[in-house]
């Protein structure tokens, strides 16, 4: 018998895939690493991600509860006991009532802003977005068909959105506002006053805001709000939120959104058919970073606070760089424009030339061009010598 002949078929993916972008950190971590494995040195300022190991308080439960053959299925929302630990600290550090009902637990915080979009965002609907800002927002409008509109967060203003400006935007098919404070990439945080404002811009229009509040522990100076604390704003609110930055658990993957009981509803059955379920053990050590010992928090904080000081300081002593302050999160956003180069073409340079891995303003979207990211989550040693190579490195290449 003859064997059958197979026709080479053409891959045909859906047209909403081509507008689904990746994210250039980690690209740059990529390139990066193939750099380290020709016998380079890259000091690593691209990545998000707390260079300290998980408290280990964290570890232990979550060691043990493998070890007590907690290793399966959970309820899609994620177990009761976590809900009820994540309501809690909503209530303690929002001052928000919440109960475990209104708490959907999923691995990271990625799913809590793809979940929004599926359940809330139609084809032709408006999102605004914070302009740079993380570009999962940019990405998953346009994997919805919706349209974009970012709103330019300026350096003038501290990275801080204006409310004026947010009121000119806003139009019959805005669906959704999204804000992000402690912000990344430029560490800028909303004021309550601010706050205020922008619920005051948005009025009694049936408009839903995402509150990312994923950097909420991280905040230098001030206060961290939740837009949700405002009267009649929790039903309209949801807020992210999850353990990777502030307990150094982002290869955990474990998150949780907060939102009125019917929405939760939603984003549950939304879990049941993407992930079944978050892995029961990194939910039970979960529990502990909650509400357990928070002095390894309070470190990272601290150590968090003086990199940036520092790293700030070096930064405006290079050439053709201009760095503000930022108030929150753990990067550094210094504009760059003095030095004649594009962010993406720096960005570049100094990984390839001067051998720091940073990401360009512009990966975060058109209002970041002019601008790099560092995250200042690396040692107070290897920032230091990232600022010494990117000043030689300039001083050596000033156009």
């Amino acid at each position: 018998m003859n064997p059958i002949a197979i026709t080479p078929v053409e891959l045909r993916l859906a047209r909403r895939m081509g507008r689904l972008s990746g994210e250039t950190a980690f690209e740059v971590l990529h390139r990066a690493r193939e750099l380290e494995a020709q016998g380079r040195d890259i000091v690593h300022l691209e990545i998000g991600e707390p260079d300290f190991d998980t408290p280990a308080n964290i570890t232990e439960v979550g060691i043990q509860a493998i070890r007590d053959g907690h290793t399966h299925y959970t309820p899609s929302a994620g177990i009761l006991e976590l809900r009820e630990a994540a309501a809690e600290d909503i209530r303690k550090t929002r001052g928000i009532p919440c109960s475990s009902d209104e708490v959907v637990v999923v691995p990271g915080a990625k799913p809590t802003v793809f979940f929004t979009f599926m359940a809330l965002v139609e084809e032709g609907d408006e999102v605004i977005y914070p302009g740079p800002g993380f570009p999962a927002y940019e990405s998953l409008t346009n994997f919805m068909g919706a349209r974009g509109v970012p709103i330019p967060l300026r350096e003038e203003n501290d990275f801080r959105l204006d409310p004026n400006e947010l009121a000119g935007l806003i139009t019959d098919r805005t669906r959704l506002l999204i804000l992000n404070s402690p912000h990344n990439p430029t560490g800028g945080v909303l004021s309550q006053q601010d706050l205020r404002d922008i619920a005051e811009a948005i009025g009694d229009r049936n408009i839903m805001v995402l509150s990312d509040e994923i950097y909420s522990r991280l905040v230098y100076e001030g206060e961290h709000h939740s837009i949700a604390s405002l009267p009649g704003w929790k039903d309209r609110t949801i807020i992210l939120d999850g353990f990777s930055k502030t307990y150094a658990m982002t290869g955990w993957r474990l998150g949780y959104g907060v939102m009125r009981a019917d929405l939760a509803k939603h984003f549950s059955r939304l879990m049941t058919n993407a992930n079944s379920c978050t892995a029961t053990f990194t939910q039970m050590a979960g529990v502990e970073g909650l509400r357990g010992d928070q002095t390894a928090v309070n470190t990272m904080c601290a150590e968090f606070r003086r990199r940036r000081d520092h790293f700030v300081k070096r930064l405006n002593q290079i050439d053709g760089f201009k760095c503000r302050v930022p108030a929150g999160a753990f990067y550094t956003f210094p504009n760059i424009r003095q030095t004649g180069r594009s962010s993406k073409q720096l960005a570049e340079l100094l990984l390839e030339q001067a051998g720091v891995a940073c990401l360009a303003g512009s990966a975060f979207g058109a209002h970041g061009e002019g601008y790099l990211r560092f995250s200042t989550a690396n040692s107070f040693e290897n920032l230091d010598k990232a600022a010494d190579r990117i000043t030689e490195w300039i001083s050596k290449n000033k156009i």
